[in-house]
């Protein structure tokens, strides 16, 4: 029985664009009946199978088990499915949209788990309504290039940050123990002055006899 994710209750929408990752040799195409070993090797073959065709994975909805919230079955599609609504403000007329990579694309596969443990293809929407475009990096879009340019940036900027929070501390441990150094070559310069004076004194008594 195919499961319907759009109609099915329980079903949660966690759409969550995939980064591409290359695989070796020709990738086949998805076919219903399809089997997996799990939901994430299925997941791994849609991906890759969009990255040779060209066009980008969404993560979508999920239907999970009432009793122990396992996955029980899983959509992935293209990321330009859907639309995205259009932005109104509380008060005035409607905002000008920001641009959208959604085009209401219907390419999308369904998995589902079986009761053999094995997941299985259960629907299969091959065509999508925009030219795909197959890059050597992976990137469907020049869009999709610029987005991970974006992230791999401020990734950067926050290891940057960390490393100056460590300098920070590094340079204030170390100030730290420069000074604790210092206090402690003063208390010792101030023992070896006492312990000098009880020397001389020693030295005078034993002249005095």
């Amino acid at each position: 029985m195919t499961v319907d994710l759009e109609r099915e209750a329980g079903a949660v929408d966690e759409s969550v664009e995939v980064a591409i990752v290359a695989s070796e040799g020709p990738i086949p195409e998805p076919y219903v009946g399809m089997e997996f070993d799990s939901e994430d090797a299925a997941r791994k073959y849609y991906t890759d199978y969009a990255r040779q065709v060209g066009f980008v994975v969404r993560v979508m909805q999920r239907r999970r088990s009432g009793i122990d919230g396992r996955t029980l079955a899983r959509r992935l599609g293209c990321n330009k499915q859907g639309f995205s609504p259009n932005q109104k403000g509380k008060f005035g007329p409607e905002k000008k949209p920001r641009p959208s990579a959604r085009e209401g694309c219907n390419a999308t596969i369904l998995v589902k788990m079986e009761k053999s443990g094995k997941w299985v293809v259960t629907r299969f929407v091959k065509d999508h309504n925009h030219p795909l475009v197959v890059t050597a990096s992976g990137f469907s879009t020049a869009g999709d290039k610029d987005r991970k340019i974006e992230e791999l940036m401020m990734e950067l900027e926050r290891q940057d940050q960390l490393c100056a929070g460590y300098r920070e501390k590094l340079l204030g441990f170390m100030n730290n123990v420069e000074a604790e150094t210092e206090e402690l070559s003063e208390k010792i310069q101030v023992i070896v002055d006492n312990v000098r004076k009880v020397e001389s004194e020693v030295q005078k008594h034993s002249r005095r006899r």
